[in-house]
């Protein structure tokens, strides 16, 4: 069966309020940032961000940014929610100042050993590198344990992470459902470890990718995939290329540095009207 294709608001309207939620870094054409307008909309509430492995590249910043002002967020777990070289992500930091977000301390290793976790099944996933650090102090969920196979090594082993739902962006699916990620591994892992998996593409093309040994080799295919929205430039201000475009991600910046200029930006590009038909 090929995966169902769904308006905009009607693949938001797929995530619950309470869900767990995985997004992408944003070093590719991986942010659905339409969606998370059309989430805002929606008015979900309540949501567990967990960033693979971190938030703080401009694009996907602004992103769970805009998520947390719009009060999405309940608390996120992640190695670091940034604008990247343009500095804070100003709704986040209020937010943790003013103790409205719960911050789930995590590393990109973890975060990924987690997940690979999740994908395969497995309970938990063992990792090096934590020990000593304060980290340990934080997560009572991460705990050290003896090597089975070299008594007296000490490892840690992380929770497997599967989350309710995976929502990310990608430039193509094909007539089947299938969904062209190309050599990006990230979105593919979100995919393998989520209940749901949720993706915004810019376009559907006819036939099916597996029926190119080139493209079918960066393919997630349709069976992962449970429902997408054709949504031409759904990652602005992150382009098909992967570039993202700066000015944008200011003026987000500027506004979303007080209320009233994130009030305004809110009314200004995710709830005028056409905006709404055209995100």
């Amino acid at each position: 069966m090929p995966t169902p294709v769904l308006p905009l608001d009607a693949l938001a309207a797929q995530v619950r309020d309470g869900a767990s939620v995985t997004v992408q870094k944003g070093d590719e054409a991986d942010v659905p940032m339409a969606l998370a307008k059309a989430l805002v909309r929606r008015g979900v509430r309540g949501l567990h961000v967990i960033t693979l492995p971190t938030a703080a590249y401009p694009a996907s910043g602004m992103m769970v940014d805009l998520l947390i002002g719009a009060g999405c967020v309940e608390s996120v777990e992640t190695s670091g929610i940034s604008l990247h070289e343009l500095g804070a992500a100003p709704r986040f930091t209020q937010a943790v100042k003013a103790g409205r977000l719960k911050v789930v301390d995590a590393t990109c290793p973890a975060v990924y050993a987690g997940l690979q976790a999740g994908a395969k099944g497995q309970p938990f996933a063992p990792l090096r590198g934590l020990i000593g650090s304060d980290l340990l102090r934080h997560r009572s969920d991460y705990r050290v344990i003896d090597n089975p196979y070299t008594p007296g090594d000490r490892i840690v082993v992380v929770p497997a992470i599967n989350a309710d739902v995976a929502i990310f962006h990608a430039t193509r699916a094909d007539a089947e459902g299938n969904v062209w990620v190309g050599r990006d591994r990230d979105r593919l892992l979100a995919a393998h470890a989520a209940n749901t998996v949720l993706v915004t593409v810019d376009r559907v093309v006819p036939g099916s990718f597996f029926d190119d040994p080139v493209l079918g080799a960066g393919v997630i295919p349709a069976p992962y995939v449970d429902a997408i929205a054709i949504v031409p430039g759904g990652g602005v201000p992150l382009a098909a290329d992967g570039g993202v475009d700066l000015a944008e991600v200011r003026r987000y910046q500027r506004s979303a540095a007080s209320d009233e200029g994130f009030a305004a930006w809110l009314r200004d590009e995710v709830f005028a009207p056409e905006t709404a038909l055209t995100a």
